[in-house]
């Protein structure tokens, strides 16, 4: 056992030993000093980092701050209205598929008796919210009256542009129109007028007109809207007027009063007409005119779901300042509206009334035959009672009635002039004729008249692609001073419908038109009237319809006075004939 320790310890000692000097010697070799050495970088945290609420925060609000729920009533009620409907507007039809619609257009079409035709439209909208177009239209026909001893063609050209832009908070236009149309005095009395008399006959007459307008449109303002308008009118034998006009439409607000009020609407105007003619008919005076009007219309609009009431009046200042002459007038503007059976039946109360301001211009355009001669003056509609019923016996059938009377002072009546010619001359005081002193003009005379009248129309949806329609009135005139009223008629009436399938549409209008009555004379100018002359009523029947190849292109026909009546619209102007007119629409884009 000792022999074993021994062993053990010398083997120990040994290896003791070798491991010391295995240790010196490899520590010589090494000749690096041991150091510690920190590495810092910046910290960059991301979302996943992030503490995580897991549940989400109640929010408590107070009653003061909760939302409010809103409640939404319908305001549908129809509004009484003193206009005629124009015959023959389309309510309700099913058009079938919706074609597309395209900024410009071009139509062009030729009928009998040498009648060209030409529209055009031209539109354009840009990127800085601006948009401007141009508008052309020709028409013309020659020579269409049969027995007519006198060129009876007329020639109508119209031209217009525009210019509209969208401001922040408004929006303006402004626009040209450019007419000039040619007429012929071809209705000459019931004379033997010799070959030397017709041959000296000048019958042409040509009116030319030129307008320049503007308009603005204001958002969140007391002015709704305003606009301006001034034109020049004129014709061959050295006529002129100058027209000029400046309204606002207003929105006054009437909380500060209380806050139940609603806007107060007031629309204003000044209209300013001025004119003249080289002479009146008996050849020695000229004839000038010139009026200046400031008109105030305030309205206020009350009621509930039943009953809507608009209370108003129209209070004109009227200046006559060719003969200084000055008035003040005050018009009501009140209408009642009020459901008797819910959507069958609404009536409607009204009572007005108006200051006409007559110009050349609108008398040439209801009477292109009328003589440069003319009186002018204004028109006071003293009062308008009307009432009315409006609703639907079904779905698909509409209806209307409506009476009204009305008192105007210096109603302007048309009647033909008495000629200045026996047939068989053309020189009267040793001065040449002018065109329309043979009889076959018109003057203009007043009289103070109160008219009643019927109105009365009916319109029904037979199906979705067709509708037809009629209406009638009755017209009943008490004069002062004339004898008749004269060229207006006592009854009207029109009966006129529409249809479309696929792409085939067509439409039918027929008038009818009762008899009128216009003077006869005892003999050539001057002389007294020896009686009056009855201008039959007549029919008229026009019909139109069309194709469409596609959205583009498509083709039309017009078929005016299909009966060939041989009618006279004013006395001695006998209408053309049976006429048509074809042609196609081009639709396109720029």
């Amino acid at each position: 056992m000792k022999k074993f320790l021994l062993l053990l310890g010398v083997v120990f000692g040994s290896y003791q030993a070798s491991a010391q000097k295995e240790e010196k010697k490899e520590t010589a070799k090494d000749t690096l000093k041991p150091e510690v050495i920190n590495v810092v970088t910046s910290y960059t945290p991301t979302i996943a980092d992030a503490f995580k609420i897991k549940k989400n925060p109640k929010i408590v609000l107070s009653e003061k701050s909760q939302k409010k729920k809103l409640k939404y009533t319908i305001f549908s009620a129809p509004v009484a209205s003193t206009f005629i409907p124009k015959s023959g507007v389309v309510k309700g039809i099913d058009l079938g598929v919706k074609e597309r619609l395209y900024d410009n257009y071009l139509a062009a079409g030729f009928g009998n008796y040498a009648t060209p035709f030409v529209e055009l439209f031209l539109h354009q909208n840009t990127k800085h919210e601006t948009d401007f177009g141009i508008y052309a239209k020709y028409i013309s026909s020659e020579n269409g009256v049969a027995d007519a001893l006198l060129n009876n063609g007329y020639r109508n050209l119209n031209l217009g542009g525009y210019y509209m832009k969208e401001e922040r908070y408004f929006n303006w236009k402004v626009g040209v129109d450019v007419e000039s149309n040619q007429y012929n005095w071809y209705g000459l009395p019931a004379l033997t007028f010799d070959v030397p008399t017709l041959n000296a006959i000048e019958e042409k007459q040509k009116f030319k007109y030129f307008s320049l307008n503007g308009e603005m449109i204001f958002e969140d303002a007391y002015i709704e809207n305003a606009n301006a308008k001034i034109y020049s009118f004129s014709d061959d034998f050295k006529s002129k007027e100058l027209f000029f006009s400046l309204a606002a439409d207003l929105q006054l607000p009437l909380t500060a009063l209380s806050r139940k009020l609603k806007n107060l609407n007031v629309n204003t105007s000044l209209t300013y007409l001025s004119g003249e003619f080289m002479q009146d008919y008996l050849g020695t005076t000229k004839q000038e005119y010139s009026f200046f009007n400031f008109k105030v219309n305030p309205t206020y609009r009350f009621g509930d779901d039943k009953l809507k009431v608009k209370a108003g009046a129209k209070v004109y200042l009227a200046l006559d300042t060719q003969n200084s002459l000055t008035d003040f007038f005050i018009y009501p503007d009140i209408e009642i509206s009020y459901p008797i059976v819910k959507s069958l039946a609404y009536l409607n109360l009204g009572a007005g009334g108006d200051l006409e301001m007559n110009s050349y211009r609108n008398f040439s355009n209801s009477n292109p035959f009328v003589s440069p001669t003319l009186f002018m003056t204004q028109t006071n509609e003293q009062y308008n009672f009307f009432a009315s019923v409006n609703g639907k016996f079904s779905p698909n059938v509409t209806y209307q009635i409506k009476g009204s009377y009305r008192n105007e002072e210096d109603k302007p009546l048309f009647i033909r002039n008495n000629s200045k010619s026996d047939g068989t001359t053309n020189i009267a005081n040793s001065i040449p004729l002018l065109g329309y002193e043979y009889g076959n003009s018109f003057n203009v005379f007043y009289d103070d008249v109160k008219t009643f009248t019927f109105y009365s129309e009916l319109e029904v949806d037979v199906s979705k692609r067709m509708m037809i329609g009629a209406n009638l009135q009755f017209h009943s005139y008490t004069l002062t001073g004339q004898q008749e009223a004269w060229n207006l008629p006592k009854v009207e009436s029109t009966i006129y419908g529409k249809y479309k399938k696929d792409k085939w549409y067509a439409g039918a209008d027929l008038f009818f038109v009762g008899e009128r009555k216009d003077i006869l004379y005892g003999g050539i100018f001057p002389s007294a009237t020896s009686g009056v002359q009855n201008l039959k009523s007549y029919l008229d029947l026009n019909l139109n319809g069309g194709y469409h190849f596609s959205d583009m292109l498509s083709a039309f026909v017009k078929f005016n006075n299909v009966l060939n009546s041989d009618y006279q619209r004013y006395a001695n102007f006998t209408v053309q004939g049976f006429q048509v007119i074809a042609g196609i629409t081009y639709k396109f884009d720029f």
